[in-house]
């Protein structure tokens, strides 16, 4: 379980950093003016040059890589739900580093997003361990 844990929050950690670097780049990028061909064309050759949007999507794959991994290894049930921390990292990371204004309200939220991956964490602790399978034998042949 440490591993896995370990696994996740540095997933996160790197989730957390990709969302920081997109709304960075997509800042640099501009507003989107009008929901045209001509205006998405700009903002997608925009964004495919810019540096921190570019190190964004690289964080985010790394996210997607360990998500992959924790995959193979746990249920989705527990798993996907685990991965809503993401909020709570992406809210510390922007309060910290691009200073955005964080009301009590949204910290209430933060703070029942904790409590779920708790209650889901202390789930996966209850859950009755699975026994491995008997190794197949083989039946004789019956003859007719």
């Amino acid at each position: 379980m440490i591993k896995f844990l370990v696994i996740l929050f540095v997933s996160l950690i790197f989730e957390s950093i990709g969302v920081l670097f997109l709304k960075e780049g997509l800042t640099q990028v501009g507003q989107v003016r009008k929901v045209t061909p001509a205006e998405i064309v700009r903002v997608v050759k925009t964004g495919a040059t810019n540096g921190k949007i570019l190190l964004g999507v690289f964080f985010e794959a790394l996210f997607f890589a360990g998500l992959l991994i924790l995959m193979s290894k746990s249920d989705v049930s527990f798993l996907w739900p685990m991965t809503s921390l993401s909020f709570v990292f992406a809210t510390l990371a922007a309060r910290i580093f691009l200073h955005e204004y964080v009301s009590g309200v949204r910290w209430s939220g933060v703070v029942l997003i904790v409590l779920g991956a708790g209650l889901i964490t202390w789930t996966e602790h209850r859950k009755p361990q699975q026994q491995p399978a008997p190794p197949l034998t083989r039946l004789p042949a019956q003859t007719p």
